[in-house]
């Protein structure tokens, strides 16, 4: 995870397009698998209209920019996460946001600090 970590820290400090999200360096959602859930990631590598992205939690995917959209979380975005990285995807909204450390509030009443690497949203 401390990769990841770095990973977005140096993303952000470049000052990353959140407008592009088409070049390497942009932090980004992608659509992992064509699944219809959007994942945090880091673009690697862009050519030929596709682009590797390593996403926050370590997987890696070579997909069409077409499944690529500007990272847009903020206070207050509905997402799902992994609670407690225990396989488990919760609802809720974030309320709390610094570099790849989340804090949500699940729909249940339960509360967690988390990373980014164990969300995604719709």
């Amino acid at each position: 995870m401390r990769l990841q970590t770095i990973l977005i820290a140096a993303a952000l400090a470049a000052g990353t397009s959140a407008g592009s999200a088409q070049t390497a360096g942009d932090w980004v959602l992608a659509n992992y698998r064509g699944a219809g859930y959007w994942f945090p990631g880091i673009i690697q590598t862009v050519g030929n209209g596709r682009a590797t992205v390593l996403y926050d939690d370590g997987d890696r995917e070579t997909l069409s920019l077409d499944s690529i959209r500007p990272y847009n979380w903020m206070i207050g975005s509905r997402v799902e996460c992994n609670f407690r990285g225990q396989g488990n995807w919760y609802a809720g909204t974030i309320t709390s946001l610094a570099g790849g450390s989340l804090g949500i509030a699940y729909d249940d009443g339960d509360r967690e600090k988390t990373v980014t690497g164990r969300c995604r949203s719709r």
